[in-house]
């Protein structure tokens, strides 16, 4: 008899986004375990190593959303220590995870992002809030998106229409990063399109179109209100789906990326894919999009893709990446 696959899934952590992580762990593990794998959950804490070398799993799959979860750092440790895990490799994960670096990487092989531009916290102080403010207010055209440069879930994402709202919007966005981008709003649709890679090449599953009450998809709207709709498939044309879809692949593939990724556009009313974002360990909540887009697929569950996902990093290491 076989000896079961053992899984130790990575949860928590001391970011701001702890809470989601922990609710995507929790949610995993219970799928995994049920599917007959041997599944511990552990926290990003001074036990994590000692816990990797007596529990000795064969797969680790990292779900530690934003910061040190997602910019490399816990991918290059999982490296040092020769474990297997789940997701995107340290560097790949450290370009993919900062805003500015995978928009100018997306840019410079041709594909479409809103202008942006990227300032340290460090900077305002040095040269003075009030001058760094005003060089800013006079070069912007609005409205304008501000988030910082790293981290998910929305955190410290704000929509600035005018100066004054310029101003509070960055001191929001500071409170959650040391950088922050501000990035040209696009009038259009909020589409998620996640992308499976475990070695026939990238696939990408059916977009999820994001529809809010206020137009904004904040924390507050994916994880604590009920006003946020999803449709799944997005609500395009056919062709427009076709392209979306190549636009997801070709992100995940530029950006070097394996296994799993999520990658957020806006389509604008001519049809244009923006690229937004890329998520190397996208949420898998009840109400996050990855999750969505596996039910959605034909002949596919989220729980098919999990076990897929494991077993497919169980028999190669985890180092196999399309080319």
């Amino acid at each position: 008899m076989a000896t079961p696959t053992k899984v130790l899934i990575i949860a928590g952590g001391l970011t701001h986004e702890r809470d989601v992580s922990v609710r995507s762990g929790r949610r995993v593990a219970n799928i995994l375990t049920r599917a007959g794998f041997v599944v511990r959950i552990t926290d990003v804490n001074d036990t994590l190593v000692s816990t990797i070398a007596s529990f000795q799993p064969n797969v680790v799959w990292p779900l530690v959303h934003g910061s040190i979860g997602e910019d490399g750092s816990l991918q290059t440790l999982l490296e040092s220590l020769g474990i297997p895990f789940v997701g995107s490799a340290s560097v790949q994960s450290m370009l993919a995870s900062n805003k500015p670096t995978a928009k100018a990487l997306l840019a410079s092989a041709g594909m479409p992002t809103p202008g942006w531009f990227s300032l340290p916290q460090a900077l305002f102080r040095q040269v003075g809030a009030t001058n760094v403010l005003s060089a800013i207010e006079h070069g912007v055209s609005f409205p304008v998106v501000i988030k910082p440069t790293d981290g998910g879930s929305a955190l410290g994402l704000s929509t600035a229409h005018n100066a004054e709202e310029l101003r509070t919007a960055m001191v929001d966005a500071f409170a959650y990063g040391q950088k922050l981008m501000v990035e040209q709003r696009i009038d259009g649709r909020d589409v998620a399109v996640s992308v499976v890679d475990l070695g026939d090449g990238p696939i990408a599953l059916p977009p999820v179109e994001i529809s809010t009450d206020g137009g904004r998809y904040d924390y507050d709207a994916r994880y604590t209100t009920d006003e946020t709709e999803y449709f799944v498939p997005a609500r395009l044309e056919s062709n427009a789906l076709a392209d979306l879809r190549a636009a997801a692949i070709e992100a995940h593939t530029a950006l070097g990326l394996r296994h799993l990724s999520r990658i957020d556009f806006v389509i604008d009313e001519d049809g244009t894919c923006w690229f937004i974002d890329a998520n190397v360990a996208p949420g898998m909540t009840d109400t996050s999009l990855l999750p969505q887009a596996a039910e959605a697929a034909d002949d596919y569950s989220f729980a098919a893709f999990c076990k897929e996902v494991v077993d497919f990093v169980a028999s190669t290491g985890g180092n196999s990446t399309s080319e």
